[in-house]
């Protein structure tokens, strides 16, 4: 099955360059309720994802008035590249 080098979870992170989804233990981070139900039920539920279903955004850093927010503190950016958006986005 060939992959498809242009999917970009919501956080903004290239599927292809994760290896989960390379090794097709990921289908990636499709936006949906779905998708979200389940990796909660696999117990591997992701934050940024269930938030972004909700407000119906596709990628935060793009489309979200709130962003960067607690949900990305630590993971999947460093600190120090959210204060670096923070400083460069006023």
């Amino acid at each position: 099955m060939q992959k498809d080098n242009h999917l970009v979870g919501c956080c903004g992170i290239s599927c292809f360059a994760c290896g989960l989804y390379v090794k097709n233990k990921c289908e990636g981070c499709t936006k949906t309720q779905e998708a979200v139900d389940s990796l909660n039920k696999e117990g591997i539920g992701c934050s940024v994802l269930e938030c972004a279903v909700k407000k119906e955004v596709d990628v935060c850093s793009r489309d979200c008035q709130d962003f960067p927010c607690d949900k990305f503190e630590g993971w999947p950016l460093s600190q120090e590249w959210l204060d670096m958006y923070k400083s460069r986005n006023k």
